[in-house]
């Protein structure tokens, strides 16, 4: 791809000088970024796929589900028990560099090829670059990938060169399937431009990956103000829900700062902040934002906004009454009765709502239900359970009694209300 502003055009040029991955770098990799086989007969005699060194084992058990460490080379071995003797596998590795003032991320793929008893044979290939300036522009080069016939985004084209690759950012729809090619390791020693390595970043990336970690600190200095203020663990779950959530808590963040206030839980915090700005607290005020006990308050704001919630929910029901008399209506004043046990026709949106709340089972919502008439069965006045009927079958969907159980009575309940079903279908053909 050619390139389409100057800034692309810079990096092809500045790209050209970008020197190779060196063997210092490549032997870490196969030193730190493959996962070495252990190979177990089902006879338990265990073989090292680094070094090749062969021991009795320990049972299937301990090999499989504790760490097994090769006695020869040390190396942390995953053990497969297979009579496979071959093994092939890919790894990533990234590089971060510096070069004409740019940041570097380049992605290598590292290759281990492995038969049981024989030295592993490596090989790696540079498959992805990106390149970021100091303003947090970004572009790609990278080699070809197999697009036509796999589902696997990073199958690539190894005898390709590295060019620069189209992304089109501007389109919401559009995945960039460089941003999901894996990270894998890092090698320890980076090399950071001067306008990363003042933000106060060091080799910790806080669960990010190192091209978002870059660009947001080089266009937003609040991630910067972050990190040097120690609040790391709330720079992390502001770009695990997204960025741009930022704006959301930075006030609060402000105050919390000016008062040496320490969040130890990020995620908490943020949830509290979240009920605080619902219930319409003053977010500028340390008496809200820096609780003493962030715990106790939190939930005290949830259990609040529950409340809130649940009698939101009542009256969007309650909304519906004329609705719900509408289709109902010709079933009202339907009462039947064995003489001990009564059984009626709810007739209400609130009566049916707080018959759940009585009864601690969800009939409440279930007024909005066209084909269901729900019936509430008591002994002298006391409730004991719920009925559902439907009204296109003419039978009884469910009868339940307190936190959905059922009664002694469940039995003559059930027998009372079908004996009266032609009740029902007197109403429903009127």
């Amino acid at each position: 791809m050619k390139p389409l502003n100057k800034f692309q055009a810079q990096v092809v040029e500045a790209s050209k000088t970008l020197p190779k991955l060196t063997k210092e770098q490549t032997q870490w990799g196969y030193e730190n970024g493959i996962d070495h086989i252990g190979h177990r007969t089902e006879k338990g005699v265990m073989t090292c796929t680094k070094c090749g060194h062969s021991w009795q084992g320990a049972g299937h058990l301990v090999a499989t589900l504790t760490d097994c460490n090769c006695p020869n080379c040390n190396a942390k071995l995953t053990v497969e028990t297979t009579k496979k003797r071959t093994f092939n596998a890919r790894y990533y590795m990234t590089v971060i560099t510096a070069h004409a003032g740019y940041q570097v991320l380049r992605s290598v793929m590292l290759f281990c090829s492995v038969k049981v008893g024989e030295t592993p044979k490596y090989d790696y290939s540079e498959v992805m670059q990106r390149w970021i300036a100091p303003n947090g522009k970004h572009c790609t080069f990278a080699k070809l990938r197999q697009t036509m016939g796999t589902c696997y985004y990073d199958a690539w084209i190894f005898h390709t060169p590295l060019e620069l690759r189209h992304e089109n950012n501007n389109n919401k729809f559009y995945i960039n399937v460089y941003d999901k090619i894996y990270t894998g390791v890092v090698y320890p020693r980076m090399k950071l431009i001067p306008e990363i390595k003042r933000t106060g970043i060091r080799k910790a990336f806080y669960g990010q990956k190192p091209l978002d970690l870059f660009r947001t600190l080089l266009t937003d200095s609040r991630a910067e103000t972050l990190i040097k203020t120690g609040y790391t663990k709330l720079l992390k779950r502001i770009m695990d829900s997204g960025w741009k959530n930022i704006d959301k808590y930075w006030q609060s963040i402000r105050i919390c700062i000016r008062n040496d206030y320490k969040i130890k839980d990020a995620t908490l915090w943020c949830d509290y902040i979240d009920n605080l700005r619902f219930f319409g607290k003053d977010l500028y005020n340390a008496k809200y934002v820096c609780p003493t006990d962030l715990k106790a308050e939190h939930d005290r704001y949830m259990l609040k906004k529950a409340k809130t919630d649940a009698q939101a929910e009542l009256e969007k029901q309650l909304e519906k009454e004329a609705e719900f008399k509408a289709i109902k209506e010709r079933f009202f004043g339907l009462i039947f009765s064995d003489g001990r046990i009564s059984i009626r026709v709810l007739e209400s949106v609130q009566e049916i709502i707080t018959e759940g709340q009585v009864m601690h089972h969800c009939v409440g919502s279930y007024s909005t239900k066209e084909d269901s008439l729900i019936l509430s069965a008591t002994i002298d006045g006391k409730r004991i359970e719920t009925v559902e009927v439907s009204i296109s079958q003419l039978k009884v969907i469910q009868c339940r009694g307190v936190c959905n159980k059922t009664t002694k009575h469940h039995s003559q309940i059930l027998s009372l209300v079908n004996n009266n079903m032609p009740l029902i279908e007197q109403r429903l053909a009127a």
